[in-house]
Parts: C-alpha cells; structure tokens; sequence
C-alpha cells in the first residue's frame, strides 16, 4: 500500500518540486496550504495569500494530487505573533520562523495530517534526516545547498517528529530545484523568494505598535556603559542588539546599541567594540539526539540566520540552560534568537540566547 504524505505547500518553487519528487517517488501525495495570517488576503507576499494559495492550487492540479486550504490562524496568532510582540517588548528580538515551524508546521499540521491517516508530512526545507543504526536514533543534517541550508530554524524537531516527516529537497541545490520545475511546466519555476517576516509590513516596532493598538509607546533613556544619559528612546521595541541606524544619536563617532533593559526601559549603547562578547547563556535548550558531553567541548555553533557557524565549547545545566564559549569573540549576540550546535553537518540542537557572556562568567 502506498505511503500518503501531506505536503505543507506555500505557492512557491521548493515545496512545490517537494510534492512533485515525492509523487514521483510512488508517495500518496496530498497537498495543503495553511492558512496562518489573518489578513492574508491583503497581503501578496504572506505565504497563505490568496496569490499564494491559487499558485498552490495550480501545481496541485498540474500534479493531479488533491489540494485543501486549512486554516491555522488561531495557532499562528498565538504562537507565532503574540510571541513575536511578547519578545519584543521584553527587549529581545525572536525569530518568528523558528516558532511558525515549531508550533505550525511540526506540531499542528502534523497533528493535522494524522487524523487524516497519512503516514507522513513534508516540507520544502534545504535539510536532511539520515536514520543512525548504532544510536538507533534519527539526525538531522544540514542541506547539500550551504547558500540555502535551513537547519537553523530546525533546531527543535524531536524523534517523533522527524520519524514522520519527509525533507526532499535536502540532497538538491536550489539551481537544480528551480530547473526541475522549468522541466515539469510548474508555473513557480521562476517564482521569487520572500526574504521578510510574512505578517510585518514596515519595522517590527510599528508593527507592533499598530498590532497591539500601543497607546503609551514606553518612551525612555538611552544610556552609555557607565550609565550616563545621552538620549531618548521611542520604546524598546523598536531597537535590536547591533542596531545602527534610527537612533537619533549624534555623538561625534558611530554608536551601536549594546544591550535592552525591559525594566528599566532602557536602552544602551557604545561604540562597535564593546558589541562582542566571549559568550552566551542559553535557555530551553533542546538536543535532536544523543550528544556526549566530550563532543560538546569542540563543535561550531551559528548565533543568528545567516551568521556563520563559529567553533564554541558548551556546557550544559541541569536547569536546560546552556553555557556557550567562542574561540573568538563574536559580534552582537542578541537575546531571543537561536543558538543553534553543529558537529560538522550534524544538527545536535540549540536554544534561545538568553544573554552574552564574558569569559568571567563561565564555569567551563
């Protein structure tokens, strides 16, 4: 009997080529589009817009595979866009793609696909799941495409999830997937990519200003390493670790903002080299499968999306924090994102950067 697996299909090129590959692989393919942002209609870049869906639909039908919109709004404002507000005004800056496919597309589309009897879900992602026989324990492994790998955001996924969860595209380079689209006569061949946030239109502070209908924008200081006042701030939500322009800061050489204080409500800042730090401390730290302590004292580690993996030693805590150490000195480690460990292209795991750390406060 054949497999049936549900492909999250968002209207562009990689998961449309997933659902094709997996067709052609003999797989029951269905695909589904999930409906996550409220006012998706209005907006042609979300991945759920009406110009999203029918793109999907069009392949679909090209594929001969049924096709359904189901909607996930509820989830997605709860998870995702209350998170990202949340974060936001704790002075931390999330990534919203790491908690859409978190809560979205590996719990509650899995969820979903379940009570439907397939076997399996897939998703157009550049990474790969190989199954250890010594460990008997699934891994995830970065994609063969380092320009398009995708692991970051992938840090989380369990065992059950990845049993039943397929990655097509990890073993193919995005040229190739966009030529194998142009062979089928998929319409998405040549589809642009999305590189924003899919809900945010502007910065995410008016965003979230307009979203949470903030009447008191929690004006307050701006502050220098000694704590002596230079400026004001228009609420913490607008500003980021690293953050360089906007600050309306005029004090005679470039400034940066180093650290946000949600209960002070302050902002800091200081010159470029006081952005690194030696280290981080991590929270809510997951591991995908079995790692030994040993191997954890020598791996690379990625800070942020499109950083570089870097070489680190960590230390894990029993309270599931992390203490992370670089070799050198890394630039602009901001509370909220990911601190995702590799051991070559092994996903180990990761978790949220909680705060950087000087060399000092380690115990490693």
């Amino acid at each position: 009997m054949k497999k049936t697996v549900v492909v999250a299909m968002s209207g562009g090129v990689d998961s449309s080529v997933a659902a094709l590959l997996l067709k052609r692989e003999g797989y029951r393919v269905i695909g589904v589009t999930m409906q996550i942002w409220p006012q998706s209609e209005d907006k042609a870049k979300a991945c759920c817009s009406l110009e999203a869906v029918n793109d999907a639909r069009r392949v679909a039908w090209k594929l001969e595979i049924p096709y359904y919109v189901m909607n996930f709004r509820q989830e997605f404002e709860d998870k995702v866009i209350d998170h990202f507000c949340n974060e936001y005004l704790q002075g931390r800056t999330p990534n919203p793609c790491i908690e859409c496919n978190r809560h979205l597309k590996f719990d509650a589309l899995l969820q979903k696909a379940r009570g439907l009897g397939a076997d399996f879900i897939a998703t157009g992602h550049y990474v790969r799941k190989e199954y250890d026989d010594k460990t008997q324990q699934w891994v995830l492994k970065t994609g063969i495409d380092e320009t398009k790998d995708q692991s970051y955001a992938l840090y989380h996924l369990t065992q059950d999830q990845l049993t039943h969860t397929l990655f097509p595209l990890g073993k193919y380079r995005k040229a190739d997937v966009r030529q194998i689209a142009g062979r089928e006569g998929l319409a998405v061949a040549q589809k642009a990519e999305s590189q924003d946030i899919c809900f945010v239109e502007g910065t995410a502070g008016d965003f979230i200003e307009m979203y949470r209908q903030l009447q008191d924008i929690g004006q307050g200081n701006i502050i220098d390493a000694e704590g002596n006042l230079i400026g004001q701030h228009k609420g913490i939500y607008h500003y980021t670790v690293g953050q360089h322009k906007g600050l309306g800061l005029a004090l005679g050489f470039p400034v940066y903002v180093t650290a946000i204080n949600a209960e002070t409500n302050t902002v800091r800042v200081g010159r470029k080299e006081e952005l690194f730090s030696s280290g981080l401390l991590a929270e809510n730290v997951h591991l995908i499968s079995s790692v030994s302590p040993e191997l954890l004292q020598n791996i690379l580690v990625k800070i942020r999306y499109n950083a570089p993996k870097v070489s680190a030693a960590v230390n894990l805590l029993h309270d599931g924090t992390a203490e992370v150490a670089f070799t050198e000195k890394q630039r602009a480690v901001t509370p909220g994102q990911a601190v995702v460990l590799y051991d070559g292209d092994h996903v180990l795991g990761g978790g949220a950067i909680r705060s950087a750390l000087q060399s000092k406060g380690f115990t490693l």
